[in-house]
């Protein structure tokens, strides 16, 4: 299936019936009354999260998606019938923002998550709403309500704990394909992964993250150099970024210190909040090198980005590594999640007006008590 990850439709939910003007007619009611009855609502545009689409090829051809109208309202007191919604299936992970602001309107970030995207209009009223003791034949009613129209910008945003992020033949699919169930392609040039890959990892029972791996960056990226930025908005909900570096390239004449370095400055370039997430250093391709050659380029990298933060060395291909990293990862996500869940805890002593409710109002005077 082809990977669709951005697409632009219009949503236009279903106009209101127009009410009706009718009177009752029986034979020995000379004065019947009014009974013309209101119109039906418009049929409204829903959006669902599921969790079994990963693209959004479907909206990239069908780009225009119109509910019913509701019924004209009828005599004898009938109402109209209200038009039929539609259901727009998309992938958990969907941003919805108007196409001409950028304004982002939805998120889709649970499967199963309903949300409404275009209201129907409502129906008419018909003349049975305007009998007064005053008016008691009217002869008014109103047309029904126009449905929202929408111009939408469908942009989708995979969600994954971990992403992978390096250069072009780093070794990213491999890892991927070494330490979860997903199988990318995986060839010997570069620019194998054409989209985003997403694998679940089991580190033990009931125990597991998400990972995702993107087309390799390059240097020039934000000027549309090699496959551009264009997928770096699947890593911004994760939670950790694997930078991975291929420490025995086959061009021995390729600095790969300048390359993690220039992936570093496009990221900065993309979206800081992106730049600033917690990123390791994973060395790739350490099987290809001799111990005492190994250790002394894995220390040299080291010192020239002049890293502090925690340091892999891995073989995707034999699995050397793997293990212990992602224990660290799992642990790294689980820690996060908890100071997360943890409420922050405020001490009464400190509290201020807005803490504390039975804060004595501006103005007023407070006596404190002290303890001996």
């Amino acid at each position: 299936m082809k990977f669709v990850d951005e697409a632009y439709v219009e949503v236009i939910a279903g106009d209101g019936g127009n009410g009706c003007v009718s009177f009752r007619h029986e034979k020995y009611k000379e004065f019947g009354g009014p009974n013309g009855g209101d119109g039906g609502r418009g049929g409204h545009v829903w959006a669902v999260a599921d969790a079994s689409l990963n693209t959004l090829v479907d909206f990239r051809y069908t780009r225009r998606f119109e509910a019913k109208r509701g019924q004209h309202g009828m005599g004898s007191d009938m109402f109209g019938a209200a038009g039929d919604d539609i259901t727009l299936k998309l992938p958990v992970g969907t941003v919805i923002s108007d196409a001409e602001t950028g304004e982002v309107l939805y998120e889709l970030l649970k499967p199963g998550e309903r949300i409404l995207i275009a209201k129907g209009g409502d129906g008419g009223f018909g003349n049975m709403r305007f009998k007064s003791a005053i008016n008691r034949a009217p002869r008014q009613k109103t047309p029904g309500w126009p449905g929202e129209r929408k111009s939408l910008k469908l942009e989708l945003k995979v969600l994954a704990d971990v992403g992978l992020l390096g250069m072009p033949n780093a070794g990213k699919s491999t890892l991927i394909a070494a330490i979860s169930n997903a199988r990318p392609k995986i060839a010997d040039y570069p620019f194998t992964t054409l989209h985003p890959n997403l694998g679940v990892v089991r580190v033990g029972p009931e125990q597991s993250f998400v990972v995702a791996d993107v087309p390799g960056l390059i240097e020039g990226a934000a000027e549309g150099a090699g496959l551009g930025h264009q997928f770096l908005r699947h890593l911004q909900r994760t939670r950790l970024l694997l930078h991975v570096v291929d420490v025995a390239p086959f061009d021995e004449t390729v600095d790969v210190v300048a390359q993690a370095r220039a992936i570093a400055a496009e990221l900065k370039k993309y979206d800081q909040q992106l730049f600033e997430k917690p990123r390791w250093l994973v060395l790739n391709k350490c099987d290809m090198l001799d111990p005492e050659l190994r250790a002394a380029r894995i220390k040299d990298i080291v010192k020239r980005l002049r890293y502090k933060g925690p340091v892999f060395e891995i073989s995707a291909l034999t699995h050397e590594g793997c293990d212990t990293l992602i224990r660290a990862v799992y642990q790294h996500l689980e820690a996060q999640r908890v100071r997360e869940q943890v409420p922050e805890v405020v001490d009464p002593r400190f509290s201020t007006p807005e803490m504390d409710a039975s804060a004595t109002e501006p103005g007023a005077t407070s006596v404190q008590k002290s303890e001996h």
